[in-house]
Formats: structure tokens, C-alpha cells, sequence
């Protein structure tokens, strides 16, 4: 097995594409073609402990939910955590990656699995089930990238199938399985030739009227260049006319930042907050009501850190938010703007989730020895 191949699972499970675009994810230490012996350890965060657990372990790989490197190195001494972290994986040939906000995006994934947890009572929540329907509060965007542009020309009636055999030649019309993928249809076009023109239809100086068809093609963008080149070459106009359309990138309902959550039966905070703690483990959260505690339907659902979120949940009518943890007065402003607010810890809402990964991962890894880590914690504890 090589690190790539770790690479790859992490990507089916939580593509990174899906990452928040100041995010930094993905491979922040090791080879790809590399081989990956030993245990892949599962940390949310990577302290100097979890470091530690992994060096004994033997382990090959280590899967950090939060990122390790996020600010430039300058040097790799011992003068910073971070620093001797880096090293000190590097000494040891163990590979780091990180999925962070790429995970959280992902069906399936943290949030969603949040998500479980809080949308039945007590005692009746399931594993991969979320009773209600949950989308992304900001949609992530995918589709085939094949379908990036559209590219529009206009070719008498007779000529087009050399065309479009010809375009799709050079990477246009592909739509999943399918190939020169095409629309047309008729209709009449004018041109007048001017001096110096060498038209192959009609003469210099007459107003020409062409019996033409309107053929569209997609395409991505890497492709267009060629496709355009091609169109040039193959349409039988001095001067073809054509239009390049970029298309809006398809919406991923399911996935994405954030989840709105319309559960199937209302329920007060109380009762989601007894729901939170009791997915999570957690004897305690925090919560500022916004008003009487009365059922709602409608939860905003962000782990980690969400008040960046909050707005928009609001603006998506959710009536609670539930996340990890806010500034005072993003709390505040949240509740002024009538939604409750439940507070259960940063890595809280993120950590048990590392169980649910390990089998999944193992499953993509040829049942390959996934660990979750045993001195990964929440820091930050009740006095």
C-alpha cells in the first residue's frame, strides 16, 4: 500500500474539492509513491501526545482532522510545537493528511453525522440516518467538469454532422457516458461580405441570407482551446460565428458547509441539548435561548467553530444553531435576530466522528489497520 493509496480513499469519503477555499487540506506531509507500512492513526488534533501514540505504534500514516501546517514554516527546529511535530513525523517517515472543512462537507460526514444525532430523540438515533431533510446551509458544487462551457456556432444545415463530429473529436459534446452530446436548430442567418473577405457562400457586397442550424456543445474548460481551434478549422464560414457560455456549476444539495436541518417532529432546546449530550458524550453544553423554549422545527447545524454561519443559517430560517463554539457577541447578535444558540465544545462536535472514519477508511484500504487515537482530547475542560 502507498500513501497515495491513502490519499485516494480519503478523497471518495471526503473529496477535497469540497474544502472551503482558505482551508488548507490535503497532503501536508510525505510522498505519494511512497510506501505506507504500518497503522493509519485517526487524531483531530496532532499534539506532541498523539505524535508520540503514533511513533510507538509504527504507525505509516496519520490522518489529522485539523490542519497541522497552517502558517508557513520557516524553520524545522524545536523552537514551536508545530515544529518539532513536523519534524519529528518527518524523522519517523509518517505521512500527514488532512480533510478538515472537506470532511465536514462531505455526505456523510462530520456534520452530517452531527446531524444524526440531534434529529431523533434520545435512545432513537441511528447511525447513517437523519430523521428530516438536511441540505447543506451553502450548497457545495460539483457536476462533471466536462460541462464547465457551451460552447455555440452557426453552420449551414448540410455541414452539420461533420462538425459535430469533429468538435466532439477535440473533447466537446461528452456527457457522462455518452459522446457527442449536441443540440441544434433552424433557423436563418444574414451576412453581408466586405471587401477583402473571401466568403464561401454568397459574394462581396450582396446581403446573404443562409438556411443555418444552431449547434451547442459542452465542454470543459481545459478542452475549450482545442474545441475552439477545431471549430475554426472544420467550419466551412472564412469567419464562423460562435459563442462561448460558461455554466453555473451544478448544486450539491446533500453536501456542503453547514446543514439546514427541518426536523420531522419540533422539538424545544431543552431537548436538543439532552439530544447533543447524549450523542456526544458530554454531561454539559452551553445554550442562550432567544425567547420562550418553545418547538421549532427548522436547526442550523455547524461543527467546530460556526458563528461565521450564523447569518446565513438565520437568513435560511433556522430557528436553533448548534455548533461548537462562538465569540460573545456573535452569540449575542444570534439570539437579538430570534435564533437559539447551543454550544458544545469545538472538538466536541467533531471528535466521535474519528470512529465512524475508521471503518470506512479501512473498508477503501483493503481492511487495513485504522486506529483512532487514544490520547487525542478536548483540552479545554470544566473547572
Amino acid at each position: 500500500m502507498l500513501v497515495q493509496d491513502l490519499i485516494d480513499a480519503m478523497e471518495q469519503i471526503a473529496p477535497l474539492g469540497s474544502a472551503e477555499p482558505w482551508d488548507k487540506v490535503g497532503l501536508q506531509l510525505g510522498v505519494p509513491g511512497r510506501d505506507l507500512g504500518g497503522p493509519i492513526l485517526l487524531t483531530i488534533d496532532l499534539t506532541e501526545g498523539v505524535l508520540e501514540e503514533a511513533i510507538e505504534m509504527h504507525a505509516g500514516a496519520i490522518v489529522a482532522y485539523h490542519p497541522v501546517i497552517w502558517k508557513p514554516l520557516a524553520s524545522l527546529t524545536d523552537a514551536t510545537h508545530t515544529e518539532r511535530i513536523v519534524r519529528g513525523a518527518a524523522e519517523q517517515g509518517i505521512a500527514i493528511f488532512v480533510p478538515h472543512t472537506a470532511l465536514d462537507a462531505a455526505p456523510g460526514g462530520v456534520t452530517d453525522w452531527l446531524c444524526e444525532g440531534i434529529s431523533a430523540p434520545v435512545g432513537q438515533a441511528r447511525p447513517d440516518k437523519i430523521h428530516g431533510d438536511c441540505r447543506g446551509l451553502s450548497p457545495a458544487t460539483g457536476g462533471a467538469t466536462e460541462r464547465e462551457v457551451k460552447v455555440i456556432t452557426f453552420i449551414p444545415s448540410d455541414q452539420v454532422d461533420q462538425l459535430r463530429g469533429a468538435l466532439g473529436t477535440a473533447g466537446a459534446g461528452g456527457i457522462g457516458n455518452y459522446r457527442l452530446c449536441s443540440f441544434s436548430v433552424e433557423g436563418e442567418g444574414t451576412f453581408l461580405p466586405m471587401d477583402g473577405a473571401e466568403p464561401a457562400v454568397g459574394e462581396v457586397g450582396n446581403l446573404e441570407r443562409v438556411r443555418e442550424r444552431r449547434l451547442e456543445m459542452v465542454c470543459s474548460k481545459r478542452s475549450l482551446p482545442l474545441v475552439v481551434e477545431t471549430l475554426k478549422q472544420f467550419h466551412p464560414y472564412e469567419e464562423p460565428a460562435f459563442d462561448i457560455v460558461e455554466l453555473v456549476p451544478e448544486p450539491v444539495r446533500g453536501a456542503g458547509a453547514g446543514r439546514r436541518l427541518v426536523l420531522d417532529q419540533p422539538a424545544t432546546v431543552g431537548e436538543l441539548g439532552d439530544r447533543l449530550k447524549s450523542h456526544l458524550g458530554r454531561a454539559r453544553i452551553r445554550y442562550a435561548l432567544a425567547g420562550d423554549d418553545r418547538p421549532l422545527r427548522t436547526v442550523g447545524v455547524v461543527p467546530g467553530s460556526g458563528g461565521s454561519m450564523v447569518d446565513l443559517a438565520r437568513s435560511e430560517g433556522c430557528d436553533a444553531f448548534i455548533t461548537g463554539e462562538m465569540t460573545h457577541h456573535e452569540i449575542l447578535a444570534a439570539r437579538q435576530s430570534g435564533i437559539s444558540v447551543l454550544l458544545a465544545g469545538h472538538s466536541n462536535t467533531e471528535r466521535g466522528y474519528l470512529k465512524r472514519l475508521a471503518p470506512k477508511l479501512a473498508d477503501l484500504l483493503d481492511h487495513a489497520d485504522v486506529r483512532v487515537s487514544a490520547k487525542d482530547r478536548d483540552y479545554i475542560v470544566a473547572g
